[in-house]
């Protein structure tokens, strides 16, 4: 719980227990937002003893207890007529939390979602379209792919809140053994080294044969797509011969190292891997770093971190863009709207998005703002791979997919020997039936 010095305020934040945070978007007819709120400031002004009380729901791991305590002070003392209630929520179960909330007559006013749920609870109603405002809100300067993941069918419904993607974590002292002076910053190169890491009983690289995540970025980067919209219609597409391309780099990858064909970043776990030794690079998101030298603390000062190369050093490789975007519901008063509006743009605004980059490490929701990370060697090297940041597909039911994912038997069938061209259309094929509605 946060403790408020002021009297008149508080900040309650309760949270629920569970799992940590995984890894990681229903379709309406836009409406117009209609908000009142003072031109240019994007504050409230004193009404008497009228007091609105602002209901917020943050996710598990986003941002830290005194963050989040220093940001409602600062928001209070510039809305004096506003009460903040934060409740923190964890992301197991959270979907069905968010759409019996939406369908609620008394909704949160702002509530913090996974960049890749966005279109299932546009689909189910109740998510205000926030269109009209992204100019009010900085929306030239979001990132591109936070800003996409955003919006279903051109429309603006999340605000971007931050982004975080996956980056090489590598062993600065097995690439010095190895001659390796400096980072490679294209496939070419990136194959040559791992090859020359692989050596012996020592790894190349430790790559879990189902990583799907890391797969849909090579597949990005020749072009192709994990599943394209038709007419209103989702259909797989890893049969194409640009996502075919993607697997067969990430084969030659896969291959140069010891990762089983069935195992995924969780089973066994890749971190633990990594710091038992013997392992030279690893793709994961900065932060894994630290959980790695906790496991082994002789690894600390021994790790850095490059952005996942291209084809070309001009351009970083294709990631996927995790993170989390702000919605708000429809149905509040008046007053909750404008003030749920203020607490966004306040939150997702320069200031506090910087200060959001050194204390939380995450890529800023702005591209003007990537010297935030330059501290930090990996945050540095993430806001660098952002530049080339990717969504999952739009579909509403993209969370099904996830949750019986036929890319990762895929990446396994091929791994294992069954023809790419075969397994890849068997996929697509069950990518197009979950994305239908299909069992």
């Amino acid at each position: 719980m946060l403790t408020r010095t002021s009297s008149r305020t508080r900040t309650n934040t309760r949270t629920r227990p569970g799992a940590r945070r995984t890894a990681v978007g229903r379709r309406a007819v836009p409406l117009a937002l209609s908000l009142s709120l003072l031109a240019g400031c994007g504050t409230l002004s004193d009404s008497g003893d009228d007091t609105t009380t602002l209901e917020v729901w943050l996710m598990a791991g986003s941002l830290s207890a005194d963050f989040r305590e220093r940001f409602v002070r600062d928001y209070e003392s510039r809305n004096p007529d506003v009460r903040v209630n934060i409740t923190v929520h964890e992301w197991p179960g959270i979907n069905e939390k968010v759409r019996t909330a939406l369908d609620s007559q008394n909704p949160p006013d702002v509530i913090e979602v996974g960049n890749s749920q966005v279109a299932e609870y546009v689909e189910a109603g109740g998510v205000r379209n926030l269109t009209t405002r992204v100019y009010d809100l900085g929306g030239d300067d979001w990132v591109p792919s936070l800003a996409k993941s955003g919006q279903v069918d051109g429309y603006q419904y999340g605000v971007p809140f931050y982004a975080a993607n996956r980056v090489v974590i590598y062993r600065e002292d097995l690439f010095r053994a190895a001659g390796v002076t400096s980072p490679p910053r294209t496939r070419d190169e990136w194959l040559t080294v791992t090859e020359l890491l692989d050596e012996g009983e020592q790894q190349g690289i430790y790559l879990p044969g189902q990583n799907w995540y890391v797969l849909a970025g090579f597949v990005w980067d020749e072009g192709g797509q994990l599943a394209v919209e038709r007419s209103g219609t989702w259909a797989g597409a890893l049969d194409s011969p640009e996502a075919l391309r993607g697997m067969a780099f990430y084969e030659r990858m896969h291959a140069l190292g010891d990762a089983k064909p069935g195992s995924d970043e969780s089973s066994p776990d890749e971190l633990q891997v990594f710091a038992d030794g013997g392992v030279a690079q690893l793709i994961a998101v900065p932060g894994a770093a630290r959980l790695i030298t906790e496991h082994n603390p002789e690894l600390a000062g021994k790790l850095g971190f490059f952005p996942i190369p291209g084809k070309t050093a001009e351009k970083p490789g294709a990631v996927f863009t995790g993170g989390s975007v702000l919605i708000a519901p429809e149905r509040n008063p008046e007053a909750e709207t404008e003030a749920g509006y203020a607490f966004v743009k306040r939150l997702t605004g320069r200031k506090w998005q910087r200060e959001m980059a050194d204390t939380m490490s995450f890529v800023p929701n702005r591209t003007n703002l990537s010297d935030a990370l330059k501290g930090e060697p990996g945050g540095a090297a993430m806001a660098k791979a952002a530049k080339n940041g990717h969504p999952t597909p739009a579909s509403p039911r993209w969370g099904d997919l996830e949750a019986n994912n036929p890319i990762k038997d895929y990446q396994t069938a091929v791994l294992r020997g069954a023809d790419p061209k075969a397994a890849a259309r068997k996929a697509s094929e069950q990518i197009s039936e979950l994305l239908s509605g299909g069992a």
